[in-house]
């Protein structure tokens, strides 16, 4: 997505040049939600200001939040019947080779040295063990601060923004955000709880959308009891069907949980937070990367989230029927991540196979 983004604004329309861009894309990886989600926003920003931003952001999010709410409303009524869930026991296991590859992925960029191992499986005993993975991913970030010896990022083009000419829009986004919250404590406590949870999702998702998985199953699953594990793969499974990022399982969730009202607020609230955050620190990430501390957090944080994956991979795999026809098709379906095929590809044939034999 981030490459088509690059294609669109860099070369077809020059918004931008290829080295602004690129501080964006450091941008957007540095913060926490959906990178692609971000980029699109953080373009907005650089072309029209916060307006843009809002502009491209809602109009990247808006076609896969829609794709996914007609998911949803289709699987609440039909996930009971016996030929979808043959078609689910099938998809399950193309979900875990997905995490699988995120793992691997993480790993690849990620682990660097014995330090960076040690926090990874740190973090993956302790939530395997039933620890808050918040409070795993704060102690990671202590431990990167305190034993990543990487240097940190040097500066470039300053991302985009004049701080004069965002903060007072900011603010104002802020300020509506805190009285929608404050409006929905006093009305529906119920869907305030959900908006602030998805909220405090998206906050701790560093290193893109993918790495909120595991929150998303400690909190709806574990710690609420929202929807068992197999349901929650479900949704996972649904939201590779749509042009969105992983995240917009929240939209499934809150339509499970709370009907087409908790499905808006939850998407709202899944995407809000990165997106003040990208709004507010564009002006100033040149100076925020080139504090060693800093990017020592950032760097403990994406360790942790190796762990992390792991274990929710280990967690998945405890809900498929493991024989030969679904190792198999497992094996495929991971086979083919690793050789760079689209994801969408993956599931799409995952369904023409688990359709065929399950």
């Amino acid at each position: 997505m981030i490459a088509y983004i690059r294609k669109m604004a860099v070369g077809r329309k020059g918004w931008m040049d290829g080295e602004l861009f690129q501080a964006g894309v450091a941008l957007c990886q540095t913060i926490p939600g959906a990178t692609a989600m971000q980029m699109a926003a953080y373009v907005g920003l650089s072309v029209r200001g916060v307006r843009g931003a809002m502009t491209s952001f809602l109009a990247f999010g808006l076609p896969a939040f829609l794709l996914m709410l007609a998911l949803s409303v289709a699987y609440s009524h039909t996930h009971e019947l016996p030929a979808v869930i043959s078609v689910f026991s099938g998809l399950r296991t193309v979900i875990v080779a997905v995490t699988a590859n995120a793992t691997l992925s993480f790993g690849r960029t990620s682990l660097k040295n014995w330090r960076n191992g040690a926090v990874a499986l740190a973090a993956a005993a302790l939530f395997g063990i039933g620890a808050n993975p918040f409070l795993i991913i704060l102690l990671a970030a202590l431990l990167g601060m305190l034993f990543d010896g990487r240097q940190p990022v040097a500066s470039g083009n300053s991302p985009s923004g004049n701080p004069a000419h965002t903060t007072r829009p900011l603010l104002l986004l802020v300020l509506l955000s805190a009285a929608a919250l404050a409006v929905l404590y006093a009305l529906r406590r119920d869907l305030f709880d959900l908006a602030l949870l998805m909220g405090k999702i998206d906050l701790m998702a560093f290193g893109g959308g993918f790495v909120s998985v595991p929150l998303m199953f400690h909190e709806f699953v574990e710690a609420r009891g929202w929807m068992n594990s197999s349901t929650f793969l479900d949704g996972i499974v649904l939201g590779q069907f749509t042009p969105g990022p992983i995240v917009i399982t929240a939209t499934f969730v809150g339509y499970l949980v709370h009907g087409l009202s908790g499905a808006i607020l939850a998407s709202a609230a899944i995407f809000l937070p990165s997106f003040l955050m990208l709004v507010g620190m564009a002006p100033w990430f040149d100076r925020l990367r080139s504090i060693p501390r800093f990017t020592r957090a950032i760097g403990g944080i994406l360790c942790s989230f190796v762990g992390l994956l792991l274990t929710v991979t280990v967690r998945f795999s405890l809900n498929v029927h493991w024989d030969w026809p679904h190792v198999v098709l497992a094996a495929a379906a991971l086979a083919a991540l690793v050789l760079k095929v689209d994801i969408l590809w993956v599931v799409v044939g995952g369904t023409a196979v688990s359709a065929m034999i399950f």
